[in-house]
């Protein structure tokens, strides 16, 4: 948006900002997935502009989610460190759901309750035949639970469990991003900035001033915001995870939700007593931040290390056109801010779905990036053409309305200035610039490959 001053009280921040989204689903395209629409928080529709879900709409997802939800037996009701996915035992369980038109059940669409990826193990083909070539994912997993906004988490840490549809997603997109980073920025029009501006400069002083009176007027001319979307399917639900993790941090930052943590104000309440410069405004990101991607020298054994991201900021104001222009500076609490929401954001993953979701997607891209860029699969020797959706046999995922456009809306804060704010941003995720940047030898991951290899016929295991 852009700054205008108030006289008739110390101080009117006026927002304009979109809701978050768990978007409804749509499967248009017969596969082993559930069928069922899911809607947490909003939908979108065929015009693919987002809306609240009613009440009655997330009420009734979750009662038709728990109908027919399976509750975790045997092992997959313990709480593990180190929990082995694999891939071809995996690829193999697909194949036969979709040979017998038969729905996955959940422990496979929750890849067994993993809920980040550590390791990625490559074990090649005997070269007698005695044993298959496989690549397989590690990582902590716990059983599930189905929570009252209906999304799926680990019982005891609240955080979401990897989603096998997501997996999908990042395998099949893998060589895309290695020319296009996966994005999603959410941003006013330019003419709705212009219009916003003029409609504030008449509205701007004046004791009759009355925010209950102005929100309809200036959302009005606010008008939806666009989403923009890059190196991933638009229809996919790791689109429409960008999209709500994005939000979910603006709403934060703007005042727009209590946070659901102690010591994370929003941004406007930190700046409400001191001001911030006329005619700039905060931009904030969501970005990945791995410590390392450490390797054997064989590269059969990988460890992916971090807390997989971070929050970056910039300044940006809005020129005479009602466009947005970076300044490349950035604002002392706006910096604060974000570095305030990269140290809470573990624990906002147990409190707020969207963004445990989104770590896992990068999560999830990153392995997908390591197989690729690195031809595991032509090291092992196995054939995963079902997973990459390369097979004769086709797999779809479901599919979801592309979210295009984002209604408004305003809230307001009085304080000592006079400023109107609001933030843009987005996220990033460049996975072959942080595989290929961070990638180092260590033989120390070599041994815990040893220990993992499976002794079975299980497609997950201990």
């Amino acid at each position: 948006m852009f700054t205008g001053h108030f006289t008739w009280f110390n101080r009117l921040v006026v927002v304009v900002a979109a809701l978050s989204c768990w978007p409804l689903t749509v499967q248009a395209q017969i596969t082993p997935f559930p069928r069922f629409p899911v809607v947490g928080g909003v939908s979108v529709d065929a015009q693919g502009v987002v809306r609240n879900a009613t009440l009655a709409e997330r009420a009734e997802v979750l009662d038709r989610l728990r109908k027919t939800a399976q509750s975790p037996t045997g092992k997959l009701v313990d709480s593990v460190s180190l929990r082995m996915v694999s891939l071809v035992k995996l690829q193999r369980l697909l194949a036969q759901a979709i040979s017998e038109g038969s729905q996955l059940p959940d422990d496979v669409l929750y890849l067994a309750g993993l809920q980040r990826i550590e390791y990625v193990f490559v074990y090649p083909q005997a070269t007698d035949g005695s044993a298959d070539g496989d690549i397989v994912l590690a990582g902590p997993a716990e059983t599930w639970t189905i929570r009252d906004d209906a999304s799926v988490v680990g019982k005891q840490s609240g955080r979401p469990v990897l989603r096998l549809e997501d997996l999908l997603v990042a395998l099949r997109s893998s060589s895309d991003t290695r020319d296009q980073v996966i994005s999603v920025s959410i941003d006013p029009t330019p003419e709705g900035q212009m219009r916003l501006e003029k409609l504030l400069s008449r509205i701007g002083s004046g004791s009759g001033f009355s925010p209950s009176t102005a929100e309809p007027a200036l959302r009005e001319a606010f008008g939806p915001q666009r989403v923009t979307l890059t190196g991933l399917p638009q229809n996919s639900r790791m689109a429409q995870t960008l999209v709500a993790a994005d939000f979910q941090m603006k709403r934060l930052a703007m005042n727009l939700t209590s946070s659901p943590i102690k010591n994370l104000p929003s941004y406007l309440e930190m700046i409400r007593n001191t001001g911030a410069q006329r005619g700039v405004q905060p931009r904030w990101w969501i970005t990945c931040d791995y410590d390392s991607i450490a390797h054997s020298q064989d590269r059969l054994a990988w460890k992916i290390s971090g807390r997989g991201i971070k929050t970056l900021t910039e300044d940006d104001s809005v020129d005479a056109t009602g466009n947005r222009v970076g300044s490349g500076n950035v604002s002392k609490q706006a910096q604060r801010w974000a570095d305030m929401f990269t140290e809470k954001f573990d624990e906002l993953c147990a409190l707020e779905p969207a963004f445990g979701d989104l770590r896992s997607i990068m999560d999830l891209n990153i392995v997908a990036t390591i197989i690729s860029s690195q031809q595991l699969q032509q090291l092992s020797g196995c054939d995963l053409s079902l997973l990459l959706g390369q097979s004769d046999q086709p797999l779809p995922t479901p599919e979801w309305q592309v979210p295009k456009w984002l209604e408004p809306q305003c809230s307001f804060i009085r304080g000592q200035a006079g400023w109107t704010i609001s933030a843009s941003g987005g996220v990033e995720i460049n996975p072959w610039k942080i595989v290929s940047q961070l990638a180092t030898q260590d033989e120390s991951v070599k041994s815990i490959r040893l220990q993992s290899a499976a002794s079975g016929q299980q497609w997950w295991w201990d």
